[in-house]
């Protein structure tokens, strides 16, 4: 279970990112991250695993405080947190495998992570992996030649190839168009549920995040200003989250797309007949 208590951080310019957080998530659940842009959700998850230093607070996994630890230990307990980034942080020239398997580095020696000679228990959990998130067909193409949906799909293998506790996600879908983007969450929240993995995803999409997440939490300004099922997101609530003119705004943005979406099935459907 993570565990987080009263974190926050300030930045040395003085701004606030992050104001009295405390939250928990326990083993399995899926909690969505919503807000508006410079609220703290990408920098809560960041500070979850220290590539942000928190400035107060505390963050513990299971038994462990994550902001206590020194850099080798540090090292060591991030092996149990797998990271899903926005930009999939591929290395480009290396093929999907290469770039799975680069999810065990923090478990090999360094010769064998310098040479990427694994051990076979690790290429038959990447191929298992690979054949989950449906890219079996894909293990020998460069990262480069896969589009972004597929690119995303080797990111989450890659991070499951650590065999992690948690799963953090930023923005998972940012980049992807609607369908990608409930295939990618659909994938997601099915491997969650098959491991028994909790996860924290920070998702712009509102729509997107009440079909999928278990729980929400909206913050606004560095601070939680919602936190519930969601169901319970009315208009009301989702103004307080984003404030009156940014909530308007993304809820025509949102009747506006799935307007599109609908001419363009009619059009595909005509086009059929």
């Amino acid at each position: 279970m993570l565990r987080i208590e009263s974190l926050s951080k300030t930045y040395r310019t003085g701004d606030t990112a992050l104001s009295d957080v405390s939250l928990e998530v326990p083993k399995g659940q899926i909690l969505g991250l919503i807000g508006p842009s410079g609220a703290g959700k990408s920098t809560l998850i960041r500070c979850i695993n220290r590539l942000v230093e928190p400035t107060a607070g505390a963050v513990w996994l299971g038994d462990v405080n994550l902001v206590t630890l020194g850099k080798a230990e540090l090292r060591r307990q991030r092996r149990r947190i797998g990271m899903i980034f926005q930009e999939y942080a591929l290395v480009e020239r290396l093929t999907v495998m290469e770039n799975v398997l680069s999810g065990r580095l923090g478990y090999v020696s360094f010769w064998r992570s310098f040479t990427r000679r694994f051990p076979p228990q690790d290429i038959q959990r990447a191929f298992a992996l690979l054949d989950r998130v449906g890219l079996l067909d894909h293990a020998d193409k460069r990262a480069d030649a896969l589009s972004g949906g597929q690119r995303q799909r080797v990111g989450i293998a890659r991070a499951l190839a650590q065999e992690p506790e948690l799963l953090l996600v930023d923005e998972p879908t940012a980049s992807l168009d609607p369908k990608t983007s409930r295939q990618i969450m659909r994938l997601l929240t099915e491997i969650c549920a098959e491991r028994g993995l909790p996860a924290i995803v920070n998702i712009h999409d509102v729509p997107l995040a009440q079909q999928f997440m278990q729980r929400i939490v909206g913050l606004r300004a560095g601070r939680i200003v919602f936190d519930g099922p969601p169901e319970a997101l009315t208009h009301e609530v989702l103004t307080r989250i984003y404030g009156e003119e940014d909530w308007n705004a993304m809820r025509r943005g949102d009747e506006e797309q799935a307007r599109a979406e609908a001419e363009a099935r009619e059009r595909m459907e005509a086009l059929a007949q």
